[in-house]
């Protein structure tokens, strides 16, 4: 409670950015703007007049770092074990296809482009996994630039922007069925709102299986961030001491409590109104930490990195899109 005293300033400006975003988002039409991206762009915005004033530095930070950890632990209430089971064996060997592209692709196009590693892996896991969240979680991690984490997940929002749009469409020129449109989409696009919104614009049972589908992937968070965890301090390391790492000291210890929040939504003890006020605080506390990151960031700095990221943000996710839609077909086909 000390720090949240000593930060006051800066807290509040984080928190209220994340409620007029909540209140943004509740007007606009569904998928078109999540809140976390709002709160993001309203903090970048405020960011000259922050920039400028003393007193808001420590309570972004705070912000920006504790939120943070708390919106993702909770997070896990979104899930629950039974859920990757009910998404079946043949959704989880399509994931595998999905991840693969992302981080290959990913690492290709590192290397032709000449993109630092950091802002390549976010990249890779806004597209991997699951949009913003994921990018918020393996920032920090990583110690990627709040300019780097910025940049994917504003190249997440414009991507998926048009998936809402041209995906309903596409999938019925392709005469795809509920299934194999639900599977495609729960692996190919990023952020959770974004899913929903393009499932649910096809059919109702093709909704319910994106959703189910996108959710499971949020779980592999956890191994892709304790990978990056180990990578990142190898890379930062020097090579004389790089045995030397400690694995208490770069484990990311909120992913535990991310896993007890998914046991514990597992148990299902837990009611309906209980999670949906948990996930409703996951959400805001993203939508906070995420504000409290654009205040740090400005317009400037993000129009510095350039244009090639952008273009490998759109060769990553084009890829996954190609390949989650040949293997659900491949595997469906297999099936029947």
């Amino acid at each position: 409670m000390t720090d949240a005293n000593k930060n006051f300033r800066g807290i509040v400006l984080s928190a209220g950015i994340a409620a007029v975003a909540y209140v943004v988002s509740a007007i606009l039409p569904s998928g078109i703007l999540g809140g976390t991206l709002i709160a993001l762009l309203l903090g970048m915005l405020l960011n000259p007049f922050v920039a400028r004033t003393d007193g808001y530095d420590n309570g972004i930070n705070w912000s920006a770092k504790k939120v943070l950890r708390a919106g993702i632990i909770l997070a896990g209430i979104t899930l629950s074990f039974s859920q990757v089971i009910e998404a079946g064996k043949y959704a989880l060997v399509l994931m595998m296809f999905t991840l693969v592209t992302a981080f290959g692709v990913g690492y290709i196009c590192k290397k032709v482009f000449k993109i630092n590693w950091k802002l390549a892996s976010l990249l890779s896991i806004s597209t991997a996994i699951c949009g913003g969240t994921a990018v918020a979680t393996l920032g920090p991690t990583i110690h990627a630039k709040n300019r780097d984490i910025a940049y994917a997940i504003s190249a997440t929002f414009i991507f998926d922007m048009l998936t809402v749009i041209a995906f309903p469409w596409i999938g019925q020129m392709l005469g795809l069925s509920d299934t194999a449109y639900g599977l495609w989409i729960g692996t190919a696009v990023n952020d959770t709102s974004s899913v929903v919104a393009a499932g649910y614009a096809f059919s109702e049972a093709a909704g319910v299986l994106a959703t189910v589908v996108k959710l499971t992937r949020t779980l592999f968070i956890v191994p892709i961030v304790l990978i990056f965890s180990w990578i990142y301090a190898k890379k930062e390391t020097p090579s004389q001491a790089a045995e030397k790492v400690s694995v208490r000291k770069i484990f990311p210890w909120f992913i535990l409590g991310f896993l007890a929040v998914v046991g514990i939504r597992s148990t299902g003890m837990l009611t309906d109104s209980t999670i949906a006020i948990i996930s409703f605080l996951s959400k805001f506390f993203l939508s906070m930490a995420l504000a409290a990151i654009g205040l740090k960031t400005s317009f400037k700095e993000i129009a510095g990195v350039g244009i090639k990221p952008m273009v490998a943000g759109v060769i990553i996710d084009v890829s996954v899109v190609i390949v989650s839609l040949f293997a659900q077909a491949g595997i469906l086909h297999y099936v029947n």
